[in-house]
């Protein structure tokens, strides 16, 4: 499983011209789930995500978790994480899940994040999206649960 964490003012998610996630101050979060994900790598990224300290403390420093500063998180679907470009131009995506495998890893994974006190918006899996945010920093974080990078 592979993330982009954004530290972000605002952001929005659109399908169809309808917003249908949205969150004030917290982190936006982008998933990419492969293969061979497991319920091992949803708790490492939920832990990672709502634990990651990239917000500032009363001293500017990043200490502080999105639960520490009672934010928000908006979680977009997005199977070109795992793209490769190191043959070719065009990337390929043989590493993402078949459609099925992810979306049922993506929404289990929405369920354990929901169940920790944080406010958690979504897009929708699978949607062509429009994605609308302003990043604070800018701070953009980049995850694997394989420890790949």
């Amino acid at each position: 499983m592979r993330a982009v964490v954004q530290k972000v003012k605002d952001a929005n998610v659109i399908v169809d011209n309808l917003v249908v996630g949205e969150i004030n101050y917290g982190i936006l979060t982008y998933i990419a789930i492969t293969h061979d994900d497991s319920n091992k790598d949803i708790d490492y990224m939920i832990d990672k995500i709502t634990g990651l300290r990239i917000f500032d403390d009363n001293d500017g420093k990043m200490n502080l978790s999105v639960e520490d500063v009672s934010g928000e998180i908006l979680v977009v679907s997005q199977f070109t994480l795992y793209g490769d470009v190191r043959k070719g131009k065009r990337p390929s995506f043989i590493q993402s899940a078949p459609f099925d495998f992810g979306k049922t890893m993506y929404d289990e994974f929405i369920k354990k994040l929901k169940q920790k006190s944080i406010n958690v918006q979504t897009g929708i899996y699978g949607a062509d999206m429009i994605v609308e945010y302003k990043n604070i920093g800018p701070v953009t974080i980049l995850i694997d649960s394989k420890k790949l990078f």
